[in-house]
């Protein structure tokens, strides 16, 4: 059977049911731009050890990162696990593939001063929806979290955030559709203490999210990041993804003194031991 043939049934009867949505969709993406362009012909049984690996190597030296590489390799090594496990296939050759060094990227975070400067700016603005980057400061949300935020996930008495679910940019027919998905693991699922400033987000929001916006839907993932983009170059603060808010919490906690199973739970890691490998360069505590 060819692996391209393989593949395709795997996806549809194997992957769709059980996993995400997203992730079947990231799945078919990598089979149909790499897997299936260069493997796909061959019979499963004539991939090789070799031939397995000379595909990863090479999709390194053509500049993918470390983790779609690693993504990729899961694929081909779940897929021809199953192909063997089911029938299709007598032997496979996945186990020997050798997976490329970990470039570690050095985690980036706010030193106190920038986030000062974040924070006076925003408050200063007064505009109800750039309150959600202070909030994702106070609270360790991801930007997918924060933005499928709606109010009935929201106890304002109890001050109280319902984290349940994620969302993603997506458009039908030139016309925006926000995505919402569960959350990126079961662990995400969680409940955390927000500050005050939630009803300040309230004030004439419109949408029904708690980071308004101007469609039904609220804010828009990609915009809100090119408006948090701006916030920094005008503040003169060197270009930091939106996700370094989230590492700002986590290096303002510890130096808060909160244990490490405490802000694991408040992140939403699967394991403490997550929360500890992530090296913090302002205090290289996390």
């Amino acid at each position: 059977m060819k692996f391209k043939d393989w593949l395709s049934e795997w996806l549809e009867y194997y992957v769709k049911p059980r996993a995400k949505y997203r992730t079947y969709t990231n799945y078919k993406h990598q089979i149909d731009k790499h897997i299936a362009v260069k493997l796909g012909d061959y019979e499963i049984e004539d991939l090789s050890a070799l031939e397995l690996q000379k595909f990863v190597v090479n999709l390194s030296v053509a500049g993918l990162s470390t983790n779609t590489v690693n993504g990729i390799i899961n694929i081909l090594k779940n897929s021809l696990h199953l192909a063997v496990s089911v029938g299709k296939a007598t032997k496979q050759c996945s186990d020997l593939i050798q997976r490329p060094k970990v470039r570690e990227k050095p985690v980036e975070s706010f030193s106190k001063q920038e986030q000062k400067q974040i924070e006076t700016y925003i408050k200063g603005k007064n505009i109800p929806k750039l309150y959600g980057i202070i909030l994702c400061l106070y609270t360790g949300l991801r930007i997918g979290e924060l933005l499928s935020l709606q109010w009935s996930n929201i106890d304002l008495q109890k001050r109280i955030i319902y984290v349940s679910k994620t969302c993603r940019d997506s458009w039908t027919n030139n016309e925006y559709v926000k995505i919402i998905d569960t959350t990126k693991t079961e662990t995400s699922e969680r409940i955390i203490v927000f500050p005050k400033l939630l009803k300040t987000m309230k004030q004439n929001n419109k949408s029904g999210y708690v980071v308004d916006g101007n469609t039904k839907y609220g804010a828009e993932v990609r915009s809100y990041q090119r408006t948090f983009e701006r916030i920094l170059k005008k503040l003169g603060i060197e270009h930091k993804g939106f996700h370094s808010l989230r590492h700002t919490f986590a290096t303002r906690a510890l130096e808060c003194g909160m244990d490490i199973k405490t802000l694991s739970v408040t992140l939403g890691h699967k394991n403490p031991t997550i929360t500890v490998n992530v090296r913090n360069p302002h205090t290289n505590k996390m």
